[in-house]
């Protein structure tokens, strides 16, 4: 019997096979990819781009994307240092307090897409702007102060795992169970699939897409706390960081398809630990930046073309039937009206 893996089982075959090979690189250059201080730095990478992941993985999951991620961690980090004006007491209205306004912004995204039909391009990408614009005309440099009890959330450390990738790790287990529990988890999942079948099927298609945007930006929001965690202060220049492209990438290494339906955020958690992964080898090979660009791009879409082309592969192959059984057919037996008109033969 062969073993035929999943696109899941498949992206962390790759994650594997990926630190393997960097292992060996970094070796034969007589460096250790998997010392203390590495181990720190790619976890730590992974959290960041992981909040804003998981998120961007429940919109694509509904045939939607969300481009305004990035302005919204930097938002997020300035409304966090302000709120909370460098006093613990303040702490929980600064994590509040984000949690409404992105919730506020992801809310306004889902109501544009669903009850007034525009793209979610366009809807995310104009959000992205109107934030990016307030932040430039407000904010002219750092704003706030994070208060040290809460900068140990960036920087704490349990062994060698990051407190904010552990963080991290549980939102997403939280992610997995709402997308397989929750009835709105699975109506994500219908609505990415076909839109008009889950419709003719009883679901309102406009409540879990509107549900995803929420939650995306509600993610992102927590990926800018972490950031004013790390900075001390809210940073208003994150938005240039390209996270809503990285997190996209991500979603889609990870095996969850860009037109919605299929994927998960298990397969998007290795996504960004090959991402993190990647950039921890170049950087211990001392890889040229903009190469390093050149490699992560490549990586992505061969990795792409695979998923596609295995999709391709289980569709072309015709379904297997059980061989039909060699057994002669048997004649029916006669009804006992016609066995007796016949001389009671059979």
């Amino acid at each position: 019997m062969s073993l035929r893996l999943g696109t899941t089982g498949l992206v962390y075959v790759a994650l594997a096979a990926i630190l393997a090979a960097g292992a060996a690189l970094a070796a034969a250059r007589g460096q250790d990819l998997f010392t203390t201080a590495n181990t720190v730095d790619l976890l730590t990478r992974s959290s960041l781009l992981g909040f804003v992941a998981i998120g961007q993985t429940l919109v694509i999951l509904c045939r939607s994307l969300d481009l305004s991620v990035g302005y919204v961690m930097a938002l997020s980090s300035v409304v966090a240092a302000t709120a909370m004006a460098g006093q613990t007491s303040r702490i929980w209205l600064g994590v509040a307090a984000v949690v409404v306004v992105a919730g506020l912004i992801g809310l306004a995204n889902g109501l544009i897409v669903t009850r007034l039909g525009v793209n979610a391009f366009i809807t995310t990408l104009g959000m992205g702007l109107i934030i990016k614009g307030y932040l430039d005309t407000r904010y002219k440099g750092p704003a706030g102060e994070v208060p040290a009890e809460f900068q140990l959330f960036g920087y704490t450390r349990i062994g060698v795992v990051p407190l904010s990738f552990a963080v991290m790790a549980a939102v997403a287990v939280l992610a997995v169970v709402f997308l397989r529990r929750t009835r709105t988890g699975v109506h994500m999942y219908a609505v990415g699939g076909d839109a008009e079948v889950a419709r003719m099927s009883g679901v309102r298609a406009d409540r879990p897409l509107l549900a995803a945007h929420v939650l995306c930006s509600v993610t992102a929001g927590l990926a800018g706390l972490l950031i004013a965690s790390r900075f001390g202060t809210g940073s208003t220049l994150v938005y240039s960081s390209g996270y809503e492209l990285e997190s996209i990438a991500a979603v889609v290494l990870g095996g969850t398809y860009l037109l919605g339906g299929r994927g998960g955020v298990g397969g998007t958690v290795a996504g960004v630990l090959i991402l993190a992964t990647l950039d921890t080898v170049f950087n211990v090979l001392g890889v040229d930046p903009f190469f390093k660009d050149v490699l992560r791009g490549a990586i992505v879409i061969a990795a792409v073309a695979l998923y596609a082309r295995r999709q391709v592969d289980r569709a072309a192959t015709p379904p297997r039937f059980p061989a039909p059984s060699r057994v002669p057919l048997l004649r029916p037996p006669r009804p006992p009206e016609a066995a007796a008109r016949r001389g009671g033969r059979p």
